[in-house]
């Protein structure tokens, strides 16, 4: 079959699908499209030069051993405040008012599917939004966190402290080495077991523990929507190359 043939299909298995029935899991290319670059395209992330590779800035190692690189980093290659959500993102939103998606698993942490009106978002490797003082633990936006920076840069230091303890505000952001919210992953698993319709959008499925999720799925249909092959794509029932937003464009 053609894209077009095989995004109709898609949309067909979404408008039979049992009330709940559907799942997205979703990776960075959910959320390019919305000028978000991801990590491992041919302008990613990991192909930009930097002193130290991105994987090893985004580690807990490099957070612990280099927090000054790091906040750098973080503050300028994977914040996005301006970013608006795109078509998949408020289809998505949509598809679950209309009882038919249960729930948005993401790799992300730009919490663009909560600002298009998903309501049941599994973030499985945190979200920029959340930030809290590792000594206290007191909770901040992320308004607040940039706030903290900006006074902090104003020292001559660049990180973030929290104004009630002085300890370091860190975003709750899964980083290489440390292991993913154990309630989000249940949640994820829970809705994947029971989806009838799994939709994988935007990720390569090599980052683990999440591409393993799909270990879980037991439903009736399988669908992989995204520009380059996946590992996964001999399992799924279609495989469509093309760009999320344009299979979620109706």
């Amino acid at each position: 079959m053609s894209v077009s043939q095989d995004i109709e299909q898609l949309r067909a298995w979404m408008s039979k699908c049992p009330k709940g029935g559907m799942v997205f899991f979703g990776g960075a290319g959910v959320s390019t499209e919305s000028g978000i670059p991801d990590f491992r395209s041919a302008d990613g992330l990991y192909t930009q030069n930097y002193k130290y590779s991105p994987e090893q800035i985004v580690s807990h190692t490099f957070y612990k051993q280099h927090p000054k690189d790091f906040y750098d980093f973080y503050c300028e290659k994977m914040i996005f405040q301006d970013a608006e959500p795109n078509a998949a993102h408020k289809k998505l939103a949509e598809l679950e008012q209309a009882g038919i998606l249960s729930a948005v698993v993401t790799q992300n942490i730009d919490g663009l599917h909560q600002k298009a009106g998903s309501k049941k978002v599994f973030e499985l490797h945190g979200s920029v939004h959340r930030n809290y003082c590792e000594k206290c633990g007191k909770k901040y936006t992320l308004d607040e966190f940039l706030e903290f920076r900006e006074a902090s840069k104003g020292a001559g230091e660049g990180i973030p402290r929290c104004p009630k303890c002085g300890g370091t505000v860190r975003p709750d952001v899964v980083l290489y080495e440390e292991g993913l919210d154990q309630d989000v992953m249940k949640g994820a698993i829970y809705a994947i077991a029971n989806a009838s319709l799994l939709v994988v959008a935007g990720t390569s499925l090599v980052v683990y523990p999440a591409a393993g999720l799909l270990q879980f799925f037991h439903g009736s249909h399988l669908a992989i929507v995204n520009l380059q092959p996946t590992a996964q794509d001999r399992n799924a029932d279609l495989c469509i190359a093309a760009k999320v937003g344009e299979v979620f464009n109706f």
